[in-house]
């Protein structure tokens, strides 16, 4: 996708599921013009958090952003976005020493809070668009080794927040069918490398659809 031709594509919005550089994000939101909504993966390096007033904080003192430039990071948060809506969760499973990773247990708090952001905001039966993340869910797409467990909470958020999709990366293909999964109203895609879908808003009545390019 790094090349000017993407720019065929038009999308609506673009969705990055972590571990992709993020000179390659800038690229593409400069080149596309359309908002873009990502979370972070265990190979990004840590996303600084920023306070009320809109500055980056590291060890309580303001810094330089680390993160794809206008990019919106919704690891642990909600956003509407070009009429989609949309919770995330970042990083995987904890197997070595670094950034965005984090234990079953540390994911389980997570979850519950971004269940609560998302009925906050949305209300209880107003429904989500995507749910972003970086890592599967436990069994449904992940792998046996230990950098590829997937993630307990999850199917906690798929049942309490019952999105229409789910995407995730982490996984690579390497050749082997990845296929959809779906778990109640919600389907699964892992968009590794990358994939354009068509996207009904569940927040309207109307037949618009959004472009979304994910990856």
């Amino acid at each position: 996708m790094y090349s000017p031709s993407v720019q065929t594509i038009k999308p609506d919005l673009i969705v990055a599921a972590g571990d992709l550089p993020w000179d390659y994000l800038d690229f593409l939101e400069s080149s596309l013009n359309v908002p873009l909504v990502f979370v972070p993966g265990n190979h990004d390096p840590e996303v600084e958090k920023k306070n009320r007033s809109g500055l980056c904080m590291r060890d309580g003192m303001p810094c330089s952003s680390v993160q794809p430039y206008g990019g919106i990071n919704v690891d642990g948060t909600v956003a509407e976005v070009a009429g989609l809506r949309i919770a995330g969760l970042g990083g995987c499973v904890r197997y070595r020493p670094g950034p965005n990773q984090y234990s079953q247990r540390q994911y389980a708090w997570k979850a519950r809070r971004l269940v609560r952001k998302a009925r906050r905001a949305f209300g209880r039966d107003s429904g989500i668009d995507i749910l972003l993340t970086h890592a599967p869910p436990f069994g449904l797409g992940d792998e046996q080794d230990r950098p590829h467990v997937g993630v307990h909470a999850l199917h906690r958020v798929l049942a309490e927040l019952q999105p229409r999709w789910h995407l995730h990366g982490h996984i690579h293909p390497y050749g082997v069918a990845r296929p959809d999964r779906q778990v109640g109203r919600t389907t699964i895609r892992n968009v590794v490398p990358w994939k354009i879908m068509e996207i009904e808003p569940a927040s309207t009545i109307s037949t618009e659809h959004r472009t979304v390019l994910s990856g």
